[in-house]
């Protein structure tokens, strides 16, 4: 802000004036007050813009500061989320790792149960393909049963059917028990405890 002479030479300055023994003129002194006046508008306009810069740099500072506390919040509220996250993660990997577990055991049970029952199921067959044997056996001994004694079997010795008997290792009176040789119901039953588990 200029004063009203400024772009005009002054010939004495506010000091000479005062220096002066002569009292100023009325024009010095209303220069003087001008002057003063103008130093004054002009102090008043640097404070009045000091001011407004302050207050905008403290509105900075303050809207920084605000923002800072915001992203470190924001920050802080993502890491706890990520960490939340995370633990989330770790958990479901440890119950996928103990069910995966779990699973390779019932496998390798089941692996186990299959050899045994594949074993088992070749001793079935083998006494499957042995029934007709077996059968022809108990029909030859069921029919032996109901043939009448032969008379005078045992007071005479050299008769033909005790020499047979001498040479075939038979016994012809022995009581067999064709329950024995059976395999009936019973004996899968037995087959069954043999085994030791159902098929």
């Amino acid at each position: 802000m200029r004063g009203p002479w400024a772009g005009r030479p002054r010939a004495w300055s506010l000091s000479s004036m005062m220096s002066s023994s002569s009292p100023p003129t009325p024009v010095q002194i209303r220069e003087a007050n001008a002057h003063l006046a103008a130093l004054h508008g002009r102090v008043a306009e640097l404070e009045r813009r000091l001011a407004a810069a302050e207050r905008t740099v403290h509105g900075q500072a303050e809207s920084l500061i605000r923002k800072d506390a915001e992203m470190r919040q924001a920050v802080l509220g993502l890491r706890e989320g990520k960490d939340r996250e995370i633990a989330t993660l770790e958990e479901k990997l440890q119950s996928s790792e103990q069910h995966a577990q779990k699973l390779l055991n019932v496998i390798q049970e089941k692996d186990s149960l299959i050899t045994q029952l594949r074993h088992r199921s070749r001793l079935l067959t083998k006494i499957c393909r042995s029934r007709p044997v077996l059968d022809n056996l108990l029909a030859y001994m069921a029919e032996g049963e109901q043939l009448s004694p032969v008379l005078g079997a045992q007071s005479d010795v050299s008769s033909p059917d005790h020499n047979l008997a001498l040479e075939t290792n038979c016994i012809p009176d022995l009581d067999l028990d064709t329950k024995d040789f059976s395999l009936g119901d019973d004996e899968q039953d037995s087959d069954k405890t043999l085994f030791g588990t159902t098929v």
